[in-house]
C-alpha cells in the first residue's frame, strides 16, 4: 500500500500532531486502569505514536509494510517491531494494551475480515487489558469528488501530492494518490491506490462483540475520527 511513499511518509504527515494524540490515548488508558504496562501498536506505520508512548509503556509495533518498519526501527531504536498482517499475526503472548490507530483498520476492506482482524487483536489482549481501534469513515461520512493537495517543501525534499476521492462502491472507498517527488535522485512521478472499507457503527460493534468484548465509542477519539475500545474481562 505504501510501497512508493514509506520513506517520505513522515514528511507528508508532518502536520499530524502525534504527541497530542499519544497524550489523548494515555489519558484514556489511565482512566481505564492502564497508566503503564505493555502496549502493542498494530499497523504502527513509522512508529510515530510509539515515539511518544515508549516512556510510559513497554511498547512494541507491528506492520505489514517492510518499508514502514525500516523507518520505524531507525526512528525508535530499541523497540521491537514485527512484520505481520493484522488478520492473522501471532506473537505468542498478550499485552496490557493493544491499539490500532490512524484508521488502519479500514484496509481490511470488508466486513468478514473486519471481524477476523478485531478477533485477532483481541486474542493479544491480556485479561483486564484494553483494545482500542480508531475507525475509518462511515459510508455516510464519505464524500466522493473531494480534491486534496499537499505540499512538502524541505531543503532536500519536495513533494506535491494530489488525490481525488472516488465514489464508494459496495462500501469501499478508493483514493488514488499522485506524487511528484523531487530529491537527490531527481524528479519522478509515482502513484498509489488505497482502498479502505466504509464500515457502519453496528459493524464495528458486532466485530467487538463476536470477539467477546463489550465495545464503547468515544466520538472524538485521538484525531477526530472517533475511537472504539473495550476492556477484556479479568477471568478470561
Amino acid at each position: 500500500m505504501f510501497h512508493e511513499s514509506a520513506r517520505f511518509y513522515d514528511a507528508i504527515y508532518s502536520f499530524k500532531d502525534y504527541a497530542a494524540e499519544a497524550g489523548w490515548l494515555r489519558y484514556l488508558l489511565t482512566e481505564h486502569g492502564h497508566p503503564a504496562g505493555t502496549l502493542l501498536d498494530v499497523a504502527c506505520g513509522t512508529g510515530a505514536h510509539l515515539l511518544h508512548l515508549r516512556d510510559q509503556y513497554q511498547v512494541e509495533g507491528l506492520d505489514l509494510d517492510p518499508g514502514m518498519l525500516d523507518v520505524a526501527r531507525a526512528k525508535v531504536p530499541g523497540v521491537p517491531f514485527h512484520q505481520g498482517d493484522m488478520l492473522d499475526f501471532d506473537l505468542g503472548r498478550r499485552f496490557d494494551v493493544v491499539v490500532s490507530l490512524f484508521s488502519s483498520i479500514g484496509y481490511v476492506r470488508t466486513v468478514d475480515p473486519l471481524a477476523k482482524a478485531v478477533a485477532n487483536l483481541a486474542r493479544h489482549v491480556a485479561p483486564g487489558g484494553l483494545l482500542a481501534i480508531e475507525p475509518w469513515f462511515s459510508p455516510a461520512q464519505w464524500k466522493s469528488g473531494m480534491l486534496h493537495a499537499l505540499l512538502v517543501d524541505e531543503r532536500d525534499l519536495k513533494i506535491a501530492r494530489m488525490s481525488r476521492s472516488e465514489p464508494a462502491v459496495d462500501h469501499l472507498s478508493v483514493l488514488e494518490f499522485h506524487y511528484l517527488v523531487g530529491d537527490e535522485q531527481g524528479v519522478r512521478y509515482v502513484t498509489e491506490r488505497h482502498e479502505l472499507g466504509l464500515f457502519e457503527d453496528h459493524e464495528y460493534r458486532r466485530a467487538f462483540e463476536q470477539a467477546g468484548l463489550t465495545p464503547h465509542r468515544d466520538e472524538e477519539g485521538p484525531s477526530g475520527r472517533g475511537l472504539y475500545f473495550a476492556v477484556r474481562g479479568t477471568d478470561e
